[in-house]
């Protein structure tokens, strides 16, 4: 039900006023000729030649004294000034009279400059376009003797900009520049990868297996088919199977799903990017994947450098290389080799770890003792490769070191940004990992893979040498626009129900 407050009811007798007049307060359609940017970038030849014009936008700014009004229109580009004279729009000013803040409005005429040289659109005919029942929230300033100006009754509630996002872009600039910055960045990528010969597929997000990740998966059922589905939590398999069929490189963004905890860099819906490629190993991914991001703070920002929350961070390529050995030695001054796993048990209690889940297993403690030593020590972007054989069993052996699997994940501000392999191809070796994966889940390990025949079939019809990264867009949005939270990077993100 509509809040019935004094301005709902003030501008719901203004829409009655419109009927009366016979004007359509929500037209189909306005002929827009120029948007604020290209108004501003015509203004000589505009103000020279007096041509005619049309512009839309938000009203922002409404101030209107007896037969002359002075409004800002606000357009995704930015705001400039009509000016409406009674004298001018005759009959058409009743309409200037009853427009509010927050409407939608549209104006025609030719450019002029005011007497304070302020560039604005001098209006002869005036069309209310979507008249806002609700007011939209407005910050009061107040300027004491000294010329400080303090801000009240800003829209700046946390949960509420979440929940009306519609709102929060509309009065606040800057938050929508972070979601025009990342299409931009998504931008970026794809061309990108296009430039280098890969293709853009889609994959299903129901899903009847889930996989490609080490993840708790969302249940759904359909009921047609009555069976029991999955919301997708990675591309991967699908994707590798896009190889198999001899497409050669391919890449998604895919909505992925992960029925776990929300928190500052997490959430149950994110956007991922995965791509792979035939011929390649985990080298080329490297490569690839420092490519990107140089591109993509490129697009972002206009160069490759960040402040992020303090912090300068430099993504131009190429980035250090570190083993995960060589990474624990060097920030916990650990040679992780040669612990006892009693002493590698000690060391990861020292460091405030829990026990692990599940069967003992030496290379997930390394993982464990590495995220609680080194993490928090790579700021700068740093490849960290060679993980322990425990990490994934989507991943192929080490080529020197039998206990290794070549996997690389790359860090930046303490984050990992994402995952890559060279990936497993052996097919027999595949079932046995993931039948391995199957014993440790009933070993108590909260989160393996399931088996797939379907995936393993594919493998087995024949699956090329491959490289392949998956990795959060939204993660990557937060760092290339300064943002602390998850949430401010997606445009509806998931809110739990109000009380």
């Amino acid at each position: 039900m509509l809040d019935m407050n004094d301005q709902v009811q003030a501008r719901l007798v203004k829409i009655d006023k419109f009927k009366e007049l016979g004007v359509d307060a929500y037209p189909h359609k306005f002929n827009r000729t120029h948007d604020s940017k290209t108004l501003k970038e015509q203004k000589e030849t505009l103000l020279k030649s007096e041509a005619k014009v049309a512009y839309a936008g938000r009203v922002v700014r409404f101030n209107r004294k007896g037969k002359m009004c002075f409004m800002h229109l606000k357009d995704r580009y930015g705001r400039l000034q009509a000016v409406c004279a009674a004298n001018l729009l005759n009959e058409n000013y009743e309409i200037v009279k009853m427009i509010d803040l927050g409407d939608f409005v549209g104006v025609e005429g030719s450019m002029m400059e005011t007497q304070s040289g302020e560039y604005s659109v001098k209006a002869d005919q005036v069309t209310m376009l979507s008249k806002a029942v609700r007011p939209l929230p407005t910050p009061k300033e107040i300027v004491d003797e000294q010329g400080n100006k303090t801000v009240f009754n800003e829209f700046k509630d946390v949960d509420t900009r979440y929940r009306q996002r519609y709102t929060d872009m509309a009065l606040n600039d800057d938050v929508r520049d972070v979601f025009l910055k990342r299409s931009k960045i998504m931008q970026a990528i794809r061309e990108y990868l296009l430039e280098k010969g890969f293709i853009e597929v889609e994959t299903p997000t129901l899903q009847p297996i889930y996989g490609g990740a080490n993840a708790k998966p969302f249940t759904t059922h359909h009921n047609a088919a009555d069976m029991t589905l999955y919301l997708r939590v990675a591309p991967e398999l699908y994707l590798k199977r896009c190889i198999v069929g001899g497409m050669e490189k391919v890449f998604e963004f895919s909505k992925n799903f992960r029925n776990e905890g929300m928190d500052r860099t997490h959430s149950p819906e994110f956007t991922g990017l995965e791509f792979y490629e035939a011929y390649a190993d985990y080298n080329d991914m490297m490569v690839h994947f420092e490519n990107i991001y140089e591109r993509a703070c490129i697009a972002a920002n206009g160069t490759t450098k960040i402040d992020y929350q303090g912090s300068e961070i430099d993504f131009k390529a190429p980035w250090p290389r570190l083993s995960m050995y060589e990474a624990i030695e060097k920030y916990a001054n650990i040679q992780v080799e040669t612990l006892s796993d009693d002493d590698l048990k000690a060391a990861i209690a020292k460091r405030g770890g829990e026990k692990l889940e599940g069967t003992w297993s030496r290379g997930r403690a390394i993982l464990e003792l590495f995220e609680l030593a080194v993490e928090k020590n790579l700021v700068q972007p740093t490849i960290i490769k060679d993980m322990p054989k425990e990490s994934t069993p989507l991943c192929k052996m080490h080529r020197t070191n039998p206990d290794l699997i070549e996997q690389f994940e790359p860090y930046a501000n303490g984050w990992e940004l994402g995952n890559a392999y060279t990936e497993l191809n052996d097919p027999l070796r595949q079932r046995e990992l993931l039948e391995e994966q199957v014993n440790r889940g009933r070993g108590g390990e909260g989160e393996t893979h399931p088996m797939d025949e379907s995936f393993l079939h594919a493998i087995e019809s024949g699956l090329p040498p491959t490289g392949g990264v998956g990795f959060g867009i939204d993660r990557m949005v937060m760092l290339l626009t300064n943002q602390q939270t998850i949430r401010d990077v997606q445009l509806f993100p998931l809110m739990k129900p109000e009380q």
